[in-house]
């Protein structure tokens, strides 16, 4: 539950706080009377990441019910969402200084455009977080014995995000969200490092990788399975009573040298040129 519940906090803040960029720059503009645009966007954005994630739990469970591909289709899923996270976590660390000034720069011509076009824009700026989001969600609780539960976690993510943002925007609350990215982006390395080897069970499973039975260890009779620990430690990081050798060297390839390369310090650039920033011209003698 842990995990899913740092999974719909990071990817609702970074929708909710897109959200509250186009909102704050549309009041201050003056152009109100846009907002419903954007909350149609938005809107339409959530709806198809819902879809999206149902799509993924009805093929699994129906569709590939009675058939031997349905490892193999976890365990692409389980890589594809490794290959979002990645690059998410690095994208936001590269792009936080910048993004703001690039949505209203977007919103800009979308509002030069039209009200579709503005829509457009509101829908595309949330629906990658929701599709990631969807997911992510998918890949991190397969094997679990009840959905319901990790469900209730993102929801729960999601909903604090969203009040975390409201603070940010409608009062003087402020969080460091340099801070913040980086320890939620550290734990879901993690966590896609868990997801990764969980997908190489599966392609194993499938018979695509060998080595299933050739376990690096078995701490079975000292990690007791009923034990909240043993349920904190499997649900956040996968880290299972019993590995195989290649799922243990999946994890330890993935986990260590990414985690290292996203905690290294980064060189510091100039704060970007937004519009709000950009000088006006000298008036003219």
């Amino acid at each position: 539950m842990l995990a899913t519940y740092l999974i719909g906090l990071r990817e609702g803040l970074e929708a909710t706080l897109v959200v509250s960029i186009l909102i704050a720059f549309l009041v201050k503009a003056d152009r109100k009377d846009r907002l419903v645009q954007v909350w149609s966007g938005v809107g339409l954005a959530v709806t198809l990441s819902v879809f999206f994630g149902w799509l993924l739990s009805y093929t699994s469970t129906t569709l590939l019910q009675k058939y031997e591909h349905r490892e193999l289709f976890e365990a692409i899923t389980s890589v594809l969402a490794v290959v979002f996270v990645t690059w998410m976590i690095f994208w936001m660390r590269r792009a936080a200084r910048s993004i703001a000034g690039e949505l209203r720069g977007k919103l800009q011509d979308a509002l030069e455009v039209g009200s579709i076009a503005v829509a457009v824009m509101a829908f595309l700026a949330v629906v990658r977080e929701g599709l990631e989001t969807s997911l992510i969600f998918y890949s991190a609780v397969q094997g679990a014995a009840d959905n319901s539960r990790p469900l209730y976690a993102l929801l729960i993510g999601i909903a604090s995000a969203v009040v975390i943002g409201y603070l940010m925007y409608a009062t003087a609350v402020r969080i460091n969200l340099s801070v913040f990215f980086t320890w939620t982006g550290a734990l879901l390395i993690l966590v896609a490092a868990g997801i990764l080897k969980y997908g190489v069970h599966d392609f194993q499973e499938a018979d695509v990788l060998p080595g299933l039975n050739n376990l690096a260890y078995d701490i079975s009779g000292v990690l007791d399975p009923s034990a909240w620990y043993t349920a904190l430690l499997t649900g956040m990081f996968n880290i299972t009573p019993t590995a195989s050798v290649l799922e243990t060297v999946a994890w330890a390839a993935y986990g260590i040298p990414v985690l290292v390369l996203f905690l290294r310090p980064g060189r510091k650039k100039a704060p970007a040129v937004t519009p709000d920033s950009t000088p006006a011209p000298a008036p003219q003698q």
